[in-house]
Parts: structure tokens; C-alpha cells; sequence
């Protein structure tokens, strides 16, 4: 049994659950577009992963995108080692609900990524994202390399000043170097294509984003 705590206050390291060495299993296949669900990836494809509150619909943003080869839920931005969900729930090991992408950047680029993360959920909300309140709903963004880190950054100014222009407060959105992602429960993958009528908690702030212009296919 985990003790009640306050789910808004992020862990360290000292504080975190210990976690397991066996990463959670998953599928081989994407259930809506039947790609791998697993790396490595074939050569050509890039990856992002961002959090920006409940992974379910999160997901289901990218895997309509054109241009996104595969999509899986999972644990990043804490601690613990292929934590279950019900640890990540209790606030006891740091990590943010996150969606892995896997993307085509010849049909889309990580600004295009970038600019449907920033105008699909409110940045502005520290430690939540609607009803949902936690760490594990934090806005985050988690780069694999310093262009994806530069251009994240200039991103989140760039959509500041229109948040700022239509009258909303800072972006909390956190920035960082991505470490290790774990994949989440089989039963989280593809969500809301298994139970098309499940719960989304995802929503814009109707502010568009004036970055990332999907280039054209060949």
C-alpha cells in the first residue's frame, strides 16, 4: 500500500521506488497501423518524446499524424526502472506519462512535432493538465540530441509570446535531456483505439503555433 502524499511534488532520486531490471512486455505491432511498436527503427526515422498529460490521448494526437511511422505510451523524465503504472500514479518515482514518436522526417520534421505538442494541451499548467493533477501529468518536452533541444527551446518562446498575446500565464513545460524511456503496460498501448469511447484528458488552448510547416512528401 503507497501512504497518501501530495502528487504535485516531484521526487529525487533517494526518494524514488527502486523499480525492476524486466522491462514491461508489449506488443510487437502497433494496433492501429500494425508497424513495429519496438526499435530499432529503420534508417532514415527519427524519434521525439513528449508529455503533455494523459498519455492515451496524447498518442492518438500523433498516430492520425501523416508522417508518423509508430507511437507507444510509456514512463520517462524520473527515476525508477521500468516502473508499473500504479507507481508512476502514486508520485513515487518522478516520471511524466510520455508518448514516444516515431517519425518520417522526409513527410514531417520535429518542428511539425513540436507544433502539434504545443497547440494540443495547455503548457501553462504546472503539474496538471485539467482534472488530471500529478507529476506524471507534467508538460514536458525530452530531447535526444542539441538540435532537438535548440529547437525546443526556441518553440516554447516563440509560442510564449502568442500565449502571452491572448492574455495566459508562463509555460511550465520542462525542457530535458530525455535518459532512458520505458515502455508503460501492454493494456496503455493504442488506448483509445481499443476503447474508442475512453476517457481523453487532453485539450488546446485554441492559440496556434507558428512553427513547424509539414514539408511535402516526394
Amino acid at each position: 500500500m503507497f501512504v497518501s502524499r501530495d502528487k504535485t511534488y516531484m521526487v529525487g532520486p533517494n526518494e524514488a521506488l527502486p523499480g525492476r531490471s524486466t522491462p514491461m512486455p508489449v506488443p510487437d505491432t502497433h494496433f492501429v497501423n500494425g508497424n513495429p511498436l519496438v526499435g530499432p527503427w529503420s534508417d532514415g526515422l527519427e524519434t521525439a518524446v513528449v508529455a503533455m498529460g494523459c498519455f492515451w490521448g496524447a498518442e492518438r494526437v500523433y498516430w492520425q499524424t501523416d508522417g508518423v511511422y509508430s507511437t507507444a505510451v510509456g514512463y520517462a523524465g524520473g527515476f525508477t526502472p521500468n516502473a508499473s503504472y500504479e507507481e508512476v500514479c502514486a508520485a513515487r518515482t518522478g516520471h511524466a506519462e510520455v508518448v514516444l514518436v516515431v517519425f518520417d522526417p522526409a513527410v514531417i520534421d520535429y518542428e511539425a512535432i513540436l507544433r502539434i505538442f504545443w497547440e494540443n494541451h495547455d503548457p501553462t499548467q504546472a503539474m496538471r493538465q485539467g482534472n488530471d493533477i500529478g507529476t506524471q501529468y507534467r508538460s514536458a518536452i525530452l530531447f535526444d540530441s542539441p538540435a532537438q533541444a535548440e529547437l525546443a527551446e526556441l518553440s516554447r518562446d516563440v509560442f510564449q509570446d502568442r500565449l502571452s498575446a491572448a492574455g495566459y500565464g508562463e509555460i511550465s513545460t520542462e525542457i530535458a535531456e530525455l535518459g532512458e524511456f520505458y515502455y508503460a503496460e501492454h493494456y496503455h498501448q493504442q488506448y483509445l483505439a481499443k476503447v474508442p469511447n475512453g476517457y481523453c484528458g487532453i485539450g488546446g488552448t485554441g492559440v496556434s503555433c507558428p512553427v513547424g510547416i509539414t514539408p511535402s512528401g516526394p
